[in-house]
């Protein structure tokens, strides 16, 4: 049996799933569902605090999506400007 092809697809594999992984959102907020957390603070539905509850997880979400694009952005200019160093 030949291995090539086996190890290919294997190869193939495991740069897809990375790719698949990089658009994430980032899990620096716990990953809750923002509905339940803002109920669970004893915010009803509807309400001011509620609606301003769900704008900050809003807030802190896009501001971890930034870091993480801004760190992914650094690293590629770092490895362009640096071919030398692994």
């Amino acid at each position: 049996m030949n291995a090539k092809p086996l190890l290919a697809i294997a190869i193939a594999g495991l740069i897809l799933s990375a790719c698949s992984t990089r658009y994430q959102t980032p899990t620096a907020m716990g990953g809750d569902d923002d509905d339940a957390v803002c109920q669970s603070r004893g915010y009803a539905v509807g309400s001011p605090e509620y609606v301003a509850c769900r704008k900050d997880r809003d807030v802190q979400r896009n501001a971890a999506t930034a870091r993480s694009d801004r760190r992914q952005r650094d690293l590629g200019e770092y490895m362009l400007n640096h071919p030398d160093r692994p």
